[in-house]
């Protein structure tokens, strides 16, 4: 491990630089707007907005033939009120479409992902280093209000292929230079676990992250094993991927001795809101336009729930122009307590995600076979379900 100052402000932001990203730049810009009043916030949504949808009618044929049905120009200025005349989308649409919603030639390049979780709707489509960038400062940030800073240790209770099958040299490397260690959520056998506790107590992290379930099954192994863990410098463990029940909350605080913090967001349309320490999920509205919505497309009163009906600002590779998330949301009206004009967001009622269990009773993430089957090219739809060990 290196020191905190040396990660988080050389070799981090060397990092995101090398690789085209303009996470810290962007971290920067975060930090100033979190404080603007609501209606300053709006400008800036609107701002974004109109960039957004003159690059996609530019780029992008399918966004343009709505624009032009719905009689937009997209040479703006454009309002919110502009942005619901436009038809929402869902993931059919984005399967069905998918061409004619890419701009390949974005600034950074194109890569390609793929997306189906707990829904079983996979779903194959494009990002850009803006859109990264955005995610990992709005992490950032939500970090820094529990007291940690880029470059300070982390774990990763983690299980995408995408961080577990790259371990060469280079990718070790990299951890140990962010200050991060990554952790298999696929592997949760008593054995394993048993590591896991042994290797987090020794990197001695500020924060773990991790799936809800997961860090959880943790939580609860280390109480039954009355394991002492020693953590002095840990300040929050912070779930992701599903929802956060309030008995996990409670057995994760428990064994980890720190407040338990649950975020929200998807592969698709990207980090979303983030709980504080006041217990309040804020929504990231410098990079999402968030609408709650009936069954019927039309705004529910507030302190009511919908469907969460997001507009991604940052997703200029493939934009997602609102998209119908099937997230169940109600909005608070209340405001940061810490006086943030990010908008309060009451209740997710996202979908859940369970376990499967291998014949030598290692416990893995359902997504160990959710990544498996969305690659499959052809699956349209699909659920799993584990009636026996071998079954």
């Amino acid at each position: 491990m290196i020191r905190q100052a040396l990660a988080g402000r050389v070799v981090y932001p060397l990092h995101e630089r090398l690789l085209k990203r303009p996470t810290f730049p962007y971290l920067g810009e975060l930090e100033s707007s979190q404080w603007l009043s609501r209606s300053d916030m709006q400008q800036l949504q609107e701002r974004k907005l109109t960039d957004l949808l003159k690059s996609a009618y530019a780029h992008c044929p399918w966004h343009r033939e709505n624009m032009d049905r719905a009689g937009i120009n997209p040479d703006g200025p454009l309002a919110l009120g502009d942005l619901r005349r436009l038809p929402t989308m869902n993931k059919q649409d984005a399967v069905a479409h998918g061409d004619g919603m890419v701009w390949h030639g974005v600034p950074g390049g194109t890569f390609k992902y793929n997306t189906g979780g707990s829904s079983g709707q996979p779903l194959i489509f494009y990002y850009g280093r803006r859109r990264q960038a955005s995610d990992a400062a709005g992490r950032m940030r939500a970090r820094r209000w529990w007291g940690v800073e880029p470059g300070d240790p982390e774990v990763y209770l983690w299980g995408a292929p995408v961080e577990l099958d790259k371990t060469d040299r280079i990718k070790t490397l990299r951890d140990r230079l962010l200050n991060q260690l990554v952790l298999n959520a696929f592997e949760m056998s008593p054995a394993r676990m048993d590591e896991y506790a042994s290797a987090i107590s020794a990197f001695r992290p500020a924060c773990i992250y991790g799936y809800a379930s997961s860090v959880a099954l943790l939580a609860a192994h280390v109480l039954e094993r009355k394991t002492k863990l020693r953590l002095p410098a840990l300040k929050v463990v912070c779930t992701t991927g599903e929802p956060l029940f309030d008995h996990q909350r409670e057995v994760i605080g428990e064994a980890f001795g720190v407040p338990v913090a649950n975020e929200f967001g998807s592969r698709d349309i990207g980090f979303t809101a983030h709980e504080s320490p006041h217990g309040q999920m804020l929504l990231m509205s410098e990079s999402i336009i968030l609408e709650v919505l009936d069954e019927s497309g039309n705004p529910v009163a507030a302190g009511e729930t919908g469907e969460a009906v997001m507009t991604a600002l940052e997703s200029f590779a493939q934009p997602f122009v609102r998209y119908r998330t099937g997230d169940v949301v109600r909005m608070s009206g209340e405001d940061c307590r810490e006086g943030r004009g990010l908008p309060v967001i009451e209740e997710v009622l996202g979908r859940t995600t369970d376990f499967i269990v291998r014949t030598d009773g290692a416990i893995m993430h359902a997504l160990a076979v959710i990544y498996v089957l969305r690659a499959v090219s052809g699956v349209g739809e699909f659920k799993i379900v584990q009636h026996a060990l071998g079954d």
